[in-house]
């Protein structure tokens, strides 16, 4: 077996023992290209059967448009459940509050726990790596949260020769990470492999952008250059996908899959630490969310 026979093998594993362990599991899915992998591996896992569970977007109302329609090609293509947790929504029913100061990714974390809670998930699959990040290493593929939703990563279980154990009190539930032993170039490999259709903004594109803080961030009615700044044309893909407020591209002439892999082969900053605003506040910034629920 390949490397990427390997690690399909175990996160397939994964799945069905998700499935097969727990009561009510939720595929966490957002259109971007982990949550795609993670897409393609479910449908894998349950052929010529269903997804046997739904799927749950936290949508902050700031998402790429190219993202969600992606997201709504792979729902109706499998005819699997689509949960669309809106941050807008939690903001008016009071679940949230927007101070005008929080992100609108920090807000996806009481949205999410509150979604969770109400349809009694005991199981959330999350698209998240080893490699993207500190905190994101520091995770076991099964990570307890407890009735708050929380995670601590000092009490986290072992996990020898692929046995996880998925025991839960009432009120809790595990995060479940299948690709926590991919790279991003493991998942750009199998993109390709496996010929998945992901959205058009991850290639190279003409887009005008704001230079923001050392990073090109999308112009769009939700941002508008300020007194400093201003608008440039330039020829850039994205790395990963999320708020647009927040999101940054990357210059790059990688219009093909093969490009994308080369480009990626010599990178030595990860996409999150390259491109996403919101884990550019503290060293300790996406440990945080985690700890208070975030994916």
């Amino acid at each position: 077996m390949s490397q990427l026979d390997e690690l399909e093998a175990e996160s397939i594993h994964i799945f069905r023992e998700v499935a097969a362990e727990f009561e009510k599991p939720v595929l966490m899915f957002s259109g971007g290209k982990d949550s795609i992998c993670m897409m393609r591996l479910a449908e894998k896992a349950f052929y010529p059967a269903k997804i046997p569970f739904p799927v749950l977007q936290v949508d902050t109302g700031f998402d790429f448009p190219e993202v969600l329609s992606t997201r709504d090609n792979w729902v109706k293509r499998l005819g699997v459940q689509l949960i669309v947790a809106s941050v807008e929504q939690a903001i008016k029913d009071g679940v949230v509050v927007d101070d005008g100061k929080t992100s609108r990714n920090r807000l996806q974390i009481g949205t999410l726990l509150n979604c969770i809670e109400e349809h009694g998930f005991t199981a959330a699959f999350g698209g998240g790596r080893r490699d993207e990040e500190k905190a994101r290493a520091k995770e076991r593929v099964y990570s307890h949260r407890d009735e708050f939703g929380q995670w601590d990563p000092k009490n986290q279980r072992p996990e020898l020769w692929h046995l996880y154990n998925g025991r839960i009190h009432e009120g809790e539930h595990m995060r479940v990470f299948p690709l926590s032993n991919w790279t991003e170039l493991d998942v750009w490999h199998y993109i390709g492999q496996e010929q998945i259709e992901i959205p058009s903004i991850y290639f190279s594109h003409q887009r005008r952008v704001v230079v923001r803080d050392g990073m090109l961030i999308s112009e769009s009615e939700y941002v508008r250059p300020k007194d400093s700044e201003t608008v440039e044309e330039r020829t850039v893909r994205f790395r990963t996908v999320g708020d647009m407020t927040l999101t940054g591209c990357v210059e790059s002439p990688a219009s093909t899959i093969p490009e994308i892999i080369d480009e990626i082969a010599i990178a030595r900053v990860t996409e999150r630490g390259a491109t996403r605003g919101d884990d550019r506040f503290s060293e300790a910034a996406m440990e945080d969310r985690k700890r208070e629920g975030y994916f």
